[in-house]
């Protein structure tokens, strides 16, 4: 059933959009704040990724240092194996 719409009914109308349209701006307000944060956390995190960085660079340095280390030690240990046993059957 249709209704007309009569002057009162449109200002109402218009007073409640208003008022939704209001209390949207407010939690739009209250967003951008918290993306400010938010905002302010990742400024704080790229400093730390940055010191981040350079330490996995002096590990993967190290590291591969280590594992050098390790292989020549290793390939020692095997030469120092062989002659033992050609020395032994000698």
């Amino acid at each position: 059933m249709a209704r007309e719409w009569s002057d009162d009914r449109l200002d109402a109308l218009n007073e409640k959009v208003d008022l939704g349209f209001r209390l949207v701006d407010k939690r739009f307000e209250q967003v951008d704040k918290r993306f400010e944060q938010v905002d302010k956390r990742f400024e704080r995190v790229e400093v730390s990724i940055d010191g981040l960085k350079s330490e996995m660079s002096a590990m993967r340095q190290s590291m591969s240092q280590g594992f050098i280390a390790l292989a020549v030690g290793m390939a020692t240990g095997f030469v120092a194996l062989a002659t033992l046993i050609v020395a032994a059957s000698l």
